[in-house]
């Protein structure tokens, strides 16, 4: 009987030693500067029905205390030579209203990609990926609700998506190796959950202001409670 106790105590022991050897990283991207006007969306015809509620580009989407939304922030280094189980659960890439939603997302490298035309028009659904190993397609979605699927082999920061029909559409797919990575929602925070104990280079990046360049990034170590990461996003000096 004691034996058994034990043995229970020590198993509970060690999962909470598991449990406490990760935790989340949370921070909040603010954008320094001003960016440059939204351009008005020039919906057509047929898109003009579907009272599209995004009025303008969404270059940059900045919140409450100039927090910046839609950025991609991902464990850069420090997972090296780790392997990860490949996600079943699909995600969902929509197109609505003549826009493509979410606008920024992340999937990790083979998991599925469900591309949805929610509009009763036609849509054209064209990935236009740059590392090797990523295939280019370009595909039409004439049908209400047709889902075609798809997946990238390859690690990519971002994956450009675009409509050949609609030249406003366009979306960015994060591909990573590793499952610890988030984007930042309207006011700038973020939140990547279960992060294990060690350390790290956390990068966050930004569609149109690191397009040249691979974001910013800081050193963090992971140890037994939450971390935070905060990071500042400058406008580039020539817009």
């Amino acid at each position: 009987m004691k034996k058994s106790v034990y043995f229970a105590a020590a198993l509970a022991l060690a999962c909470s030693v598991r449990s406490a050897s990760a935790a989340d990283i949370t921070g909040k991207i603010t954008l320094k500067g001003t960016p440059p006007p939204e351009v008005e969306i020039p919906y057509t015809d047929q898109c003009t029905p579907l009272n599209p509620p995004i009025k303008t580009t969404r270059f940059y989407v900045v919140g409450k205390d100039n927090g910046l939304g839609n950025v991609f922030v991902y464990i850069s280094k420090g997972t090296e030579g780790k392997t990860f189980p490949t996600p079943t659960e699909p995600m969902m890439l929509d197109q609505k209203a003549c826009n493509y939603e979410p606008y920024v997302l992340g999937i990790m490298v083979n998991q599925p990609l469900q591309i949805k035309n929610s509009d009763p028009i036609l849509h054209n659904v064209h990935a236009l990926p740059t590392v090797d190993g990523n295939t280019e397609f370009n595909l039409a979605q004439p049908t209400q609700n047709q889902t075609d699927t798809k997946t990238f082999p390859k690690k990519e920061i971002l994956v450009k998506f675009k409509c050949d029909v609609h030249q406003w559409m366009f979306a960015y797919v994060g591909v990573m190796d590793n499952p610890y990575f988030a984007i930042s929602d309207a006011d700038g925070n973020f939140t990547i959950k279960n992060v294990p104990a060690g350390n790290y280079t956390l990068t966050a990046y930004h569609l149109k202001t690191h397009k040249t360049n691979p974001g910013v990034s800081q050193d963090i170590k992971v140890a037994d409670g939450p971390v935070k990461a905060d990071f500042t996003v400058e406008i580039p000096a020539a817009q």
